[in-house]
């Protein structure tokens, strides 16, 4: 296991922690070193470009989604090989899944893993006041281990050095380095964040040229040997360990419309007993023959809405299939692919799979964002009814049914409860990006339906 590992926490949103993070692992991965990211919390984005720029799969810690063992256990299992383990905080330091604990924040992931902090911090327009923002965040809990700041956005070496004076005589830690504002290694985005790794082709150029900048302007010795941290505590019992033997075939949409999904959630069905056979709708290709389950997640942006409409092929070979009773779990993207139709944000309308007697109209704004506990509909053969489990949602559309129709889930959150997405026969599908990790048996139960319904045949 990596017993070198750090945070990479920020003041707040926006502060460059995916850039510097990007660069960091860039310039370890330039000394040859074995790097394994990790994101704070349930996002899909930031991750795929961790396993783009380090050539292994970063994996999602979220202390509200998982128990402290589970978010130790995923550490250290992915961990186990690496040299160093960078992970990337979410939001602000202290921001979580509630305003009143730390619960679901980058600070709690801090604790679980025992990790050395490293605090971005936007200098723009401070010089001594940037000292008063790092004592702020020490004494807000002096449980934490701020062990270096990396000033942003500065305007010159000479604004570095106020700033590096001030924090290290006020605050006790070093500032290891600095990044000044530079357009060419911002990460392009839109309105649900940043554009997926998958949807931007070559990223080795970004990633060198970021990984230079680092190494110019960042101690990475002081950083490295900050980094040095004791081994975590292994877990008596995983939830990955079993391997049976591989019964089933679950095919798995994925391109650049489908690719929001947790890498243990295909690990879980792997190590249960499921062979994965990836295939790409957008490229055209049809679900394979011989599945006997299909799971189709998120990331349909409106962009590949009318790549979508016209693969006719792949439609018909889905849409017959569900209704057959393959053994299917649809979420966010892969619920509104399944619709009759999708309406995008211009009024145009494009016809989806069809199996799910309803449309989804794209709006202009955020519908549904945060956290959700989700409970088992009547009915539901891979979540039964009142069995939880945890997920998230994030999505800027609305879905209307032609009328009544069964829901898969109920969904609760801070707001209270509400039902979601569509259930008939052996389709659950829904707007929540269910994590398996938190109730294994729905894998299990996934896997059995799919051997039942392969043996119907």
């Amino acid at each position: 296991m990596a017993a070198k590992r750090l945070v990479i926490a920020g003041t707040g949103s926006g502060t460059g922690k995916t850039t510097f993070t990007l660069g960091l692992m860039a310039a370890l991965k330039m000394r040859n070193l074995k790097v394994q990211g990790f994101k704070c919390g349930p996002d899909y984005i930031d991750p795929s470009y961790h396993t783009a720029v380090t050539g292994r799969p970063s994996r999602n810690l979220d202390s509200w989604m998982f128990s402290r063992e589970l978010v130790r256990d995923i550490f250290n299992r992915a961990s186990e090989d690496a040299d160093i383990a960078i992970i990337e905080g979410v939001m602000g330091f202290y921001d979580g899944r509630n305003p009143d604990s730390n619960e679901g924040s980058t600070a709690e992931i801090g604790f679980i893993t025992k990790s050395p902090v490293v605090l971005i911090i936007d200098c723009a327009g401070a010089a001594r006041s940037a000292a008063a923002v790092v004592k702020g965040f020490q004494q807000f809990d002096p449980e934490v281990n701020i062990a270096a700041v990396i000033a942003n956005r500065v305007g010159s070496e000479r604004h570095y050095r106020l700033v590096k004076t001030a924090i290290e005589q006020e605050c006790g830690i070093p500032v290891a380095g600095y990044l000044m504002k530079n357009a060419e290694i911002a990460i392009p985005g839109r309105r649900m964040g940043l554009i997926p790794a998958a949807e931007r082709g070559e990223l080795g150029s970004f990633f060198k040229k970021i990984g230079r900048l680092i190494a110019e302007t960042v101690d990475l010795d002081k950083l490295l040997e900050l980094a040095e941290a004791e081994d975590l505590p292994k877990s008596g019992f995983s939830v990955f360990d079993e391997n049976r033997e591989k019964t089933v075939t679950i095919a798995v949409a994925k391109d650049q419309a489908f690719n929001f999904y947790y890498e243990e959630n295909l690990e879980l069905l792997s190590s249960l007993g499921a062979r994965l056979q990836f295939f790409s709708p957008i490229k055209g290709e049809p679900l394979p023959a011989h599945a006997d389950g299909l799971y189709i997640g998120g990331n349909l942006p409106e962009e590949f809405v009318p790549l979508l409409a016209e693969k006719e092929a792949v439609k018909k070979s889905i849409r017959e299939a569900i209704e057959k009773g393959l053994p299917t779990v649809a979420e966010c993207g892969g619920f509104m692919f399944l619709t009759r139709e999708i309406e995008t944000t211009d009024g145009s309308i494009w016809p989806m799979a069809g199996v799910i007697p309803g449309r989804t109209v794209m709006k202009t704004k955020l519908t549904a964002l945060g956290y959700r506990e989700v409970t088992g509909r009547k009915g539901n053969p891979f979540l039964p009814e009142g069995e939880k489990a945890k997920g998230h949602e994030f999505h800027y559309s609305t879905f209307s049914s032609e009328g009544p129709v069964s829901c898969a889930y109920e969904i609760k959150s801070r707001w209270g409860k509400k039902e979601d997405g569509y259930l008939s026969g052996n389709l659950a599908a829904g707007y929540t990006h269910i994590h398996f990790a938190s109730c294994p048996k729905m894998v299990l139960r996934w896997i059995e339906k799919c051997k039942e319904a392969k043996h119907h045949e």
